[in-house]
């Protein structure tokens, strides 16, 4: 049932099968296999800030195996933010001598501290989410190629938990309109949910549609990604049919999956949108995949050039101009509001009690985060100069890997949409 035109958008469904599936896929795919884009710091150990949570899951799936530091590429290790090692030096010296510069001299250094970390906290006021110290002692090295996102069997009670806190209190949704299928609730068939949904202005609904979009995502990878058999000897994980249908099949959803699917393709529009839109950022000869290994940075910064102008290529892209295009006071007001919910969102993904879930989790927010500080920064990314520090639009290497690992879970997510279609028709 998941065909043609797409709402608020100007492209269909098949359009962009065709493109990910045949041209973009495969090329992400081998970006992300690369050192610089498979090691991700996170703090794994923060607390939840919402509720008690001491219920981590004990299942064996649901652990993270963090990297032994020396099996981090040096250049990697070496500074999180770093991109080539004199690029770097040089433009810290400078930043820093910057701030210093516009500080009074006669101020004490406790206050000239004061004005540093207010520079900092103004820098920071882009972002969208809640982002890990990764100086913390407790933020490791994962690789992400060793800790796949797939079933670990963290269900029931405490996964809902999570997901109903998302929606009920960060999707600007009053709490007088249900959500469709929300558990154990009486159900109109979603007659009032969609009304409020198709009354409210085009963001609020483009932020319940990404949410949505990244559950459906979600949900996908856990069914094509399947624990199928666990014995002493193996474990074997593949596609679960029956787990896909009571997720996504229109009787069993009663049309809610369709929908649901319908977002995820939403949600990859905007996405590929910010990566056409962050081409200058990385296009400068300054900007290196740093990671002491020279010809195989070079090469990678080739490929992640091409897969950027391949996305820039895609004929039917998201116009985010309809968004935050009223009064202006109005807009800036509704902006405000968007990222502060988004940020939330991003802390919640600390409550999440299975760690590899948890991973996974603030990795895609943190990437999604960094997709709308792209889109919102248009003016400024067009300023960019052509050598030298950009610093009207910075992104640290953390926004870096999250950006592109987090868009490819949702091309994979399209992959994998073939491939159950295929086993459904031969089922037939």
């Amino acid at each position: 049932q998941v065909t043609g035109h797409l709402d608020d958008c100007t492209c269909d469904v098949e359009t962009i099968d065709a493109f990910n599936n045949y041209k973009l896929f495969p090329r992400l795919n081998e970006l992300l296999e690369s050192d610089y884009f498979r090691y991700y710091k996170v703090n794994l150990k923060k607390p939840c800030p919402f509720w008690n949570d001491n219920s981590h899951c004990g299942i064996r799936d649901c652990a993270v195996k963090p990297c032994p530091s020396d099996e981090v590429p040096d250049g990697i290790r070496s500074g999180s933010y770093k991109y080539s090692e004199e690029a770097n030096n040089l433009a810290e010296e400078c930043e820093e001598a910057k701030r210093l510069g516009a500080v009074d001299g006669s101020l004490s250094k406790e206050t000239q501290q004061a004005v540093l970390q207010w520079t900092r906290h103004d820098d920071s006021s882009d972002s969208f989410c809640e982002a890990d110290d990764i100086y913390s002692p407790d933020a490791e090295y994962v690789d992400l190629l060793l800790n796949p996102e797939r079933y670990t069997g963290y269900k029931g009670p405490d996964a809902w938990k999570i997901w109903n806190s998302i929606y009920e209190e960060n999707c600007f949704k009053p709490q007088n309109v249900k959500r469709p299928l929300a558990s154990g609730r009486g159900d109109d068939g979603g007659h009032t949910f969609y009304k409020w949904l198709k009354d409210v202005c085009v963001e609020k609904r483009a932020f319940y549609r990404l949410i949505s979009g990244l559950h459906a995502s979600i949900n996908i990878h856990l069914s094509a990604r399947y624990l199928l058999q666990d014995t002493w000897s193996e474990k074997k994980w593949g596609p679960n049919v029956t787990e896909f249908q009571q997720r996504f099949d229109e009787v069993i959803t009663r049309g809610e999956g369709p929908r649901r699917l319908k977002n995820l393709y939403f949600l990859y529009l905007i996405e590929l949108r910010a990566l056409s839109k962050v081409l200058p950022f990385f296009e400068r000869p300054g900007f290196q995949l740093y990671t002491g290994n020279k010809s195989q940075d070079a090469e990678m910064k080739n490929l992640l050039l091409e897969i950027l102008r391949l996305a820039k290529s895609f004929p039917l892209h998201f116009d985010e101009n309809s968004f935050f295009a009223g009064n202006k006071k109005e807009a800036a007001k509704l902006k405000e509001e968007f990222r502060l919910h988004f940020k939330n969102i991003s802390k919640i993904m600390d409550c999440v009690g299975c760690f590899k879930c948890r991973l996974w989790g603030k990795l895609q927010t943190q990437g999604l985060g960094t997709v709308l500080k792209i889109l919102f920064s248009e003016n400024l990314i067009e300023k960019i100069p052509e050598s030298g520090p950009s610093y009207g639009f910075q992104l640290t290497r953390q926004e870096i890997v999250a950006l592109f690992n987090a868009f490819g879970r949702i091309s994979t997510s399209v992959r994998e949409l073939e491939n159950f279609r295929n086993i459904l028709r031969n089922m037939r």
